[in-house]
């Protein structure tokens, strides 16, 4: 059984900066695009970062361009996400998630999905 645990969310101050983390078990992931979601109230899930499989391959949400980071460790099965210069309006439950070996941006062509973590960022 596939499970994604994610770590590193919780709650800053404006232009602080954290890291989370999304660790998958049940298989191996290497091949396959892994990505960072969030999600607010009343909003759909939106994609903030996407790596595939080797980190030559990455997308930003241009909300977050130059702020966050996203990379992958296949020897742990983990993808990180780094934020830095954080606002506000970075302030949903982010998902970590796993697709396919296609490099996608839509939250549907994920299969994988892990519990979400709070990141709130006060001004």
């Amino acid at each position: 059984q596939v499970q994604l645990v994610e770590s590193g969310g919780g709650l800053v101050q404006a232009r602080d900066s954290l890291r989370l983390s999304c660790t998958a078990s049940g298989r191996t992931f290497g091949s396959y695009a892994m990505g960072w979601f969030r999600q607010t109230p009343g909003k759909e899930r939106e994609s903030v970062a996407i790596i595939g499989w080797s980190d030559t391959y990455t997308y930003y949400a241009d909300s977050v361009k130059g702020r966050f980071t996203i990379s992958r460790d296949n020897a742990k099965n983990t993808v990180y996400l780094q934020m830095n210069s954080l606002k506000p309006e970075d302030t949903a439950v982010y998902y970590c998630a796993i697709g396919g070996v296609v490099f996608t941006t839509t939250p549907k062509d994920y299969n994988y999905w892990g519990q979400g973590t709070q990141v709130t960022v006060s001004a």
